[in-house]
């Protein structure tokens, strides 16, 4: 490992604990980045650009918040994941009627998860995007009500955490289980070699 300084760009509970799995020491800084897919974008394009955004702020966060380190020696790694259906973006929901939608629109059916991963420094920065195919089980109004009531996909991107209760429905799955979670692995490892 190099004398670089490692930042987390994200207030993820569960990306900190896979970047911790891997075995990194860093730091956390939570930057403000819109998430508004723009009307020309792809959903790659999106989950790409909303993880150079976040890596990007998080390394002017952290050159603005300290300055006992030189901002050349500062590694900042930004992250996002989005679920598509059909070309079409599910963000978190914002109530139960759009947890519903999202649920039922996923249900028996295959979706996307991608997850983009980017790390960047003063000097450059670079990106991965990893799409996993996932599938679900056929659900019942019970079931969703239900998860509703949990909390869980409150906060999750097409309103369901595949680590917790929501694992439940996943029929099956193609591609990195980790990057549903919110951070691939052995991605993130790879990109952090080439900067650290």
């Amino acid at each position: 490992m190099s004398d670089k300084k490692l930042i987390l760009a994200s207030g993820s509970p569960r990306r900190r604990e896979l970047l911790a799995q891997l075995g990194y020491q860093f730091d956390v800084l939570v930057p403000n980045v819109e998430e508004a897919q723009q009307a020309d974008e792809s959903a790659r394009q999106y989950v790409a650009r909303l993880s150079r955004d976040k890596a990007l702020a998080g390394l002017a966060l952290a050159a603005a918040s300290n300055h006992t380190v030189a901002s050349h020696d500062m590694v900042v790694i930004g992250s996002d994941t989005i679920v598509v259906q059909d070309g079409l973006v599910l963000e978190k929901p914002h109530d139960f009627a759009d947890s519903r939608r999202m649920l039922l629109h996923l249900q028996a059916n295959r979706h996307q998860v991608m997850t983009a991963v980017t790390v960047a420094t003063a000097q450059q920065h670079r990106s991965v995007v990893v799409t996993t195919d996932v599938w679900f089980k056929a659900l019942t109004e019970q079931e969703i009500e239900q998860y509703w009531q949990s909390g869980e996909p409150c906060d999750k991107a097409g309103s369901y955490g595949i680590q917790g209760l929501g694992g439940r429905f996943v029929t099956r799955l193609e591609g990195s289980y980790y990057a549903v979670v919110g951070l691939p692995l052995y991605e993130t490892d790879q990109l952090l070699r080439e900067f650290l």
